[in-house]
């Protein structure tokens, strides 16, 4: 036989050979390694099959078996495993507990633990991230303490549980003390600063990392972009991103992305844009990431435009177009793509609800809820989220506490929400409950939820609480020292606020702003102004809040000169066209008695209610009568829809010009042409509007039978008419009135006193004085302010205390002889003690807001207006007294009194003398 067929003939004997099996050996480890690929695929039912065909089974076998059960959440059956193997060894032991661990069930796994035979460093490291995955902290540092040995992977376990709670200060402490670290020591770190927002620190640990000689990876990349997004630094951006190509990182996607959202997050849009253009390659995250990018900031079109460009519409991109269209309002566009979506997973389910949420539609979004084949935390906290955000506290608790009951453990976003809806409420006892469960779950050291608990007690007045919860929190951001300093503040406890704010490592605008609001609300407006002056020397920008604060606080105190450069400061700032910041300065116009509240309300190119009703509050306020009604026509032909605050101002308006007809022809559309109820602040102008027009009868009749309860405001309306026609026997039926309901105003008295003492009733004005020792009631100070270059004056009657004191005397004493040659005659009905009348006229002379005109005309230049404000209603004397004062000096002279503003030129006012 030739050689080529004798080799053909050796090569077909081999094929017809029968195939030896395999060793025993070799196939057990055959299947210990089929049964570890099928459980780390998920195919645990393929999984057993081949564990149950086996004829021998090794310890590998088995605990391959029990792990894949454990990892696959299936702990019932890995326990009958774990019971049914009788060579358990610590892999066995270790096998169970880790599934018990990751199940939540950490009694079973401490269980567990307890019972093992043996145990080694794994045991020790499983258990104790068991504890960590549950927020069981305590029982893992005392483990870790009590371990017999430790490896990196100890450490890095409890710091990352540490990191997790936002016990920054723990991890710290663990960090500094390491024997040894690797680089997820460091990671671990860099996004625990990241996640309370220590951005600064995270930078500093990822330069000491640096700085270290490790070689960093893709994961120290990430996090060290993710802590740009909060530093605000493009150059610094630039700087780590040069670092990254000279890794080796130019190309990565993960890295390149993380870039890309340092850019968004650093407002850098156009940056951003060109770096993703020029992407080597994009993954939908870095498309998402973009087209979020535009949304967030307004550019809705380029969103859509860079979606239709996409390569692929992935459910990722789907859901990331489908939010930018519910943050825009387009829900029907954002319902188009949802229905698109052929399995939606539960990131898209979530969005869709939120953005329901976001645009008030909660019908929709419960129904999608109930709807939803799959729910976790986030799904919970959208709804709780969007419910209590909408004013629906009650739902929104009822939804927490069904999350609560079904075992699911709420996420940070659950907890401030519902704490959210608890400080609307009211309602601390709930508060404290879920207090309770944060400091269960260890989720009361995130700065969210800690900010959220101090804003809880803070408005439901538990001061204690407020101090408690800042003292023990781990991380005090800028937000947990601006809540605290708002929580002082709507307590009533200003100093407590100002030293606080004194005691700020760091403050920001929004402390500023928190701190001048707070003077502003307690009527210490000129400290609110100095403080607003001190943080404008400091270069710190002033935002949005801060401009409206001020302006509230101009308005308060008649600062019209400085409210007239913050306008300009608007301006520069660029808050000229926001509505709210022109509905502010509107109103401050007003306050301080300047018509450029009707230049800026012509100038605005959007208007909404709280505009025409600041307008009209502003006529009310000046005696614009006339206006106020061509304001209420321009509404109603431009269909605005008015609401209870325009027919309070347009009535406040009619009852201040007397304008009688008109205030009763307003009055009945309410109900007849509006359907708006007339409520008692109605009522009261409709009282005071009949009052002052002498139909006291009538304004008495209107009382009687209004459907609701009359209270003593609209009865002090009633009896400061019978002052004005002197009606002394419904003046004593009223203050009977206003006496049952135990008020206790000085206001009641003193009027009593007045009209008594105008008819000589010593023994009567000696009976109200005597009464109001009794109640404890003292008359309020007349103080008077003025406003000279920045800085106020205040003024109370016959006040010796001001430094040009003999000054403003003398001029007072000067005009008042010229004013008496002219015509005018000290009204000294005003002075209600029994003394000459030579005397009478002297305590007239020396009221405050006379102090204040004459340090007014001391102070600046000839011919320059004068601006007064009064904390009461200002007397007929000194009414008169600006009237004349107005005429000789040449001078505008503008008081604002309690009710209203006296705008005195040519000797003539505003009111008309109807006030």
């Amino acid at each position: 036989m030739s050689r080529p067929l004798l080799s053909l003939y050796r090569y077909l004997s081999t094929l017809s050979a029968p195939i030896p099996a395999p060793s025993p050996q070799i196939y057990l480890l055959q299947c210990n390694k089929r049964i570890r690929e099928f459980c780390q695929l998920g195919r645990i039912d393929e999984a057993r099959q081949v564990f149950d065909r086996m004829t021998q089974k090794d310890s590998v076998t088995w605990n391959s078996m029990i792990s894949g059960y454990a990892s696959n959440r299936r702990i019932t059956e890995a326990q009958l495993l774990f019971d049914a193997f009788p060579g358990k060894n610590v892999k066995t032991w270790t096998a169970l507990l880790t599934g018990f661990g990751k199940m939540g069930r950490i009694k079973e796994a401490r269980l567990v633990f307890e019972s093992m035979p043996e145990r080694n460093i794994v045991s020790w490291n499983a258990m104790i991230s068991a504890c960590v995955q549950n927020g069981d902290l305590g029982y893992a540092r005392k483990l870790f303490d009590e371990m017999p040995e430790r490896n990196v992977a100890s450490w890095n376990s409890l710091i990352t549980g540490y990191c997790h709670s936002c016990m920054m200060r723990d991890a710290r402490g663990l960090f500094d003390v390491m024997p040894q670290r690797n680089l997820v020591s460091w990671v671990v770190m860099i996004s625990g600063y990241v996640q309370i927002n220590c951005f600064e620190e995270a930078w500093s640990f990822f330069v000491r990392l640096h700085g270290s000689g490790e070689m960093l990876d893709q994961s120290v990349f990430v996090v060290a972009f993710s802590a740009m997004m909060g530093l605000s630094d493009l150059d610094l951006i630039e700087s780590l991103r040069s670092f990254a190509v000279k890794a080796g990182y130019e190309e990565d996607v993960v890295v390149g992305t993380s870039i890309l959202n340092a850019y968004t997050k650093n407002g850098s849009l156009d940056i951003a844009r060109h770096f993703f253009e020029t992407m080597p390659e994009r993954n939908e995250y870095s498309w998402s990431t973009m087209i979020a990018a535009f949304s967030h900031s307004g550019r809705l079109d380029d969103a859509i435009a860079l979606y239709m460009r996409s390569p692929q519409r992935t459910v990722c991109l789907q859901t990331a177009m489908m939010t930018a269209y519910t943050q825009n309002g387009r829900i029907q566009d954002a319902e188009k793509i949802f229905n698109e979506i052929s399995t939606p997973n539960i990131v898209t389910w979530n969005s869709m609800i939120a953005g329901y949420l976001q645009n008030g539609m909660l019908e929709e979004a419960d129904d999608m809820f109930t709807r939803m084949p799959a729910r976790n935390s986030a799904s919970w906290a959208a709804m709780i989220a969007g419910f209590a955000q909408n004013g629906q506290g009650e739902i929104a608790l009822d939804l927490f506490s069904h999350l609560h009951r079904s075992g699911n453990s709420p996420n940070h976003s659950c907890f401030t929400s519902s704490l959210f809806a608890c400080a609307n409420l009211g309602v601390i006892g709930k508060g404290k409950q879920i207090h309770a469960l944060t400091i269960k779950t260890v989720s009361q050291y995130n700065s969210y939820v800690g900010n959220s608990l101090i804003s809880m007690y803070a408005k439901c007045k538990n001061v204690v609480a407020v101090s408690k919860v800042f003292n023990t929190m781990e991380v005090k951001d800028m937000v947990s020292w601006n809540s605290l300093i708002t929580a002082f503040s709507e307590n009533d406890m200003l100093d407590d606020a100002r030293a606080i704010f004194e005691k700020m490592p760091k403050r920001d605008v929004v402390s500023w702003t928190a701190i001048l609001s707070a003077y502003v609300q307690t009527g210490h407006v000129d400290v609110a102004l100095q403080m607003f002056l001190d943080m404008m020397e400091r270069g710190m920008k002033p935002s949005q809040l801060t401009v409206t604060s001020i302006l509230s606080a101009c308005g308060v105190v008649g600062a019209t000169k400085l409210g007239e450069q913050i306008h300009g400061q608007i301006f520069k700032l660029g808050f000229d066209s926001l509505l709210f910041v022109n509905n502010a300065l509107i109103t401050m116009y007003f306050k301080c008695g300047s018509e450029d509240g009707f230049c800026i309300f012509q100038d605005m190119s959007e208007r909404d209610i709280v505009t025409w009703n600041a307008v009209l509050a502003g006529c009310a306020q000046n005696g614009f009568g006339k206006e106020a009604v061509k304001i209420f026509a321009r509404m109603e032909a431009e269909n605005i829809l008015c609401n209870e605050i325009t027919f309070l101002e347009i009535l406040c308006a009619c009852s201040r010009a007397g304008l009688l007809d008109e205030g009763w022809a307003y009055f009945n559309s309410m109900h007849q042409v509006y359907g708006i109820q007339p409520l008692v602040y109605h009522y009261t102008c409709m009282v005071d509007l009949l009052g002052r027009a002498g139909e006291l009868s009538k304004a008495e009749a209107l009382i009687e039978s209004m459907p609701v309860e009359p209270d003593s405001v609209i009865w002090e309306a009633l009896l400061g008419a019978c002052r004005i026609h002197n009606n002394m026997e419904l003046a004593e039926r009223v203050a009977k009135n206003i006496s049952l309901m135990k008020t206790n105003k000085a206001g009641t008295y003193v009027l009593l006193s007045n009209m008594y003492a105008f008819e000589g009733r010593w023994d009567k004005v000696r009976e109200m004085r005597d009464l109001m020792k009794v109640h404890k009631v003292s008359k309020e100070p007349g103080i008077s302010w003025i406003q000279i270059k920045n800085k106020l004056h205040s003024f109370r009657t016959a006040d010796k205390t001001h430094d040009l004191v003999e000054e403003i005397y003398s001029l007072l004493k000067e005009y008042h002889e010229l004013l008496k040659m002219l015509g005018y005659v000290p009204d000294t009905n005003f002075v209600l003690h029994d003394v000459e009348e030579e005397q009478k006229e002297d305590g007239l002379l020396y009221h405050s807001e006379k102090l204040a005109v004459a340090l007014g005309i001391l102070s600046t230049p000839k011919g320059s207006p004068i601006q007064i404000m009064k904390n009461l209603r200002t007397c007929g004397d000194c009414h008169t007294f600006m009237k004349f004062m107005s005429r000789v000096t040449q001078r505008k002279i503008t008081v604002r009194d309690r009710a209203r503003y006296h705008h005195f030129r040519d000797g003539f006012c505003s009111c008309g003398d109807y006030w």
